[in-house]
């Protein structure tokens, strides 16, 4: 794990909170939201932290070529507040400023605890309280400050994946810890949304995680977080966690949230350490559109170095505006993230096409979750848009996003929402789905749009 590190203002956080004090009072939701999204609203509003380093360098540099792209898709955004250093005397009061000030504005905060002992056994963010007792001390203490407000609490990331430093006993003192954690920040903040480590879809297996929460008391909690700080794609990360929670039995109260801060253009293969050409994924949201997902959040501020290109936390804006520049303003929306209202109607698909196809599938044990990405490389523009291919196993398609997707037998057509059907010369569109299969997952052949044959990537 590659955190922020850096103090919170206090006084600036007690400015923000007086100039929206007469905003709406943050407990507040609405019926139809909690429908639709379970344990968080759909139209839950996250807090923006005035005092965050992207804010702030932002403001700084009014005439830097990079600000105006930094700004608008990234320093706009909601992203989470992390305590990483041991400072029992004022965490209290620390995570009090932010609560307040986010209750103020009507608005949920995203506060990330790391502090857990042995922290990234040993690796570039190592550190944490002294031992346990310690810590236990030091989370009471925190959760002090939240207050009666809605608050979301990402509990300490890779605290429960990444174990691997740590003897059995030290494992089961850990886990136990944590338990004690999710409860009193329950007991002291009953409004808090507490999410404990789900790792991500290329780590532990759904149902070895599922046994790890069990052991870190994930009764005391709301549910878990996957992806923090990773670049796994969305899709696959819904799917991960839906498997991670059918292991636990699919119990009603229990829900994920997906970090989707740097995730856009998925993982660069084995390189986790400030990869290039990354790109911002879904933007913070908890109108997911599916009632397991409580939100797509920013757990780990874009921008913030993971330790090689800088050190851990450190706001690096050339890593901003890579993972900015290529991204959709926050006002159209994303093409990875499944809509959450009914689509327009596509259109009939017109004119062949010279086009390429990206898939990337991302399996468990019977079951998959995939992202197909489309480029038009020829030189019209295309009007509405079918794609087709063919399973060479016995895959079964069971739900999709982005996209209009049949089977009839091993064929697949998936046509356009009428929003994403035009694709001019250049052009991509992506869009996903989720499957089923037997004994194998391989990939599909004969991919083509609009009947025109098509590269794979």
């Amino acid at each position: 794990m590659r955190t922020p590190h850096g103090d919170r203002r206090a006084a600036a956080l007690a400015l923000a909170a007086g100039a929206v004090a007469t905003a709406v009072l943050a407990g507040t939701q609405t019926g139809a939201g909690a429908a639709v999204q379970g344990s968080l609203p759909a139209d839950t509003r996250f807090w923006k932290d005035p005092a965050s380093q992207v804010v702030k360098w932002v403001a700084a540099n009014p005439n830097d070529s990079r600000t105006q792209v930094i700004s608008k898709r990234i320093a706009s955004q909601s992203q989470g507040i992390w305590f990483a250093d041991y400072k029992p005397d004022t965490v209290t009061s620390d995570v009090r400023a932010i609560t307040s000030a986010a209750a103020s504005a009507g608005q949920v905060p995203v506060l990330v605890v790391y502090e857990i002992p042995n922290r990234d056994c040993g690796g570039a963010s190592a550190g944490g309280a002294p031992d346990l007792a310690a810590y236990d001390a030091w989370v009471t203490k925190f959760a002090a400050g939240l207050g009666s407000g809605r608050s979301v609490v990402v509990l300490e990331p890779d605290s429960i994946a990444l174990t691997t430093c740590l003897s059995a006993q030290q494992q089961a003192d850990r886990f136990a810890s944590l338990s004690r954690a999710g409860a009193a920040i329950h007991a002291a903040a009953p409004n808090a949304k507490v999410y404990l480590d789900g790792g991500h879809s290329t780590w532990n297996s759904a149902s070895e995680q599922a046994n790890r929460l069990r052991s870190a008391g994930i009764a005391n909690a709301d549910g878990f977080f996957t992806n923090v700080s990773n670049f796994n794609t969305t899709s696959g990360e819904v799917g991960y966690a839906k498997s991670v929670l059918s292991a636990l039995g699919n119990p009603a109260n229990l829900h994920a949230v997906i970090d989707t801060s740097r995730n856009g253009n998925g993982p660069a293969g084995g390189v986790w350490c400030d990869p290039s050409g990354r790109k911002i994924g879904n933007y913070p949201t908890a109108a997911t559109g599916d009632a397991a997902i409580d939100a797509f959040l920013w757990v780990k501020p874009p921008g913030e170095a993971d330790g090689c290109a800088a050190a851990a936390g450190t706001f690096v804006p050339d890593i901003a505006y890579q993972l900015a520049q290529n991204a959709a303003d926050p006002s159209t929306p994303p093409t990875s993230q499944p809509p959450t209202s009914q689509p327009p109607t596509s259109q009939p698909p017109t004119g062949t096409a010279s086009c390429a196809v990206t898939y990337r599938a991302n399996s468990w044990t019977g079951g998959f979750t995939a992202d197909v990405s489309v480029k038009n490389t020829g030189t019209a523009a295309i009007g509405g848009w079918a794609l087709k291919w063919t399973f060479s196993g016995d895959q079964k398609v069971t739900s999709a996003w982005n996209a209009k997707v049949t089977q009839t037998g091993t064929a697949v057509t998936a046509t356009d929402l009428g929003y994403n059907g035009s694709l001019a010369a250049g052009a991509s569109t992506a869009f996903g789905f989720q499957a089923t299969y037997g004994s194998a997952n391989p990939s599909p052949t004969a991919f083509t749009l609009n009947g025109s044959t098509c590269t794979v990537a």
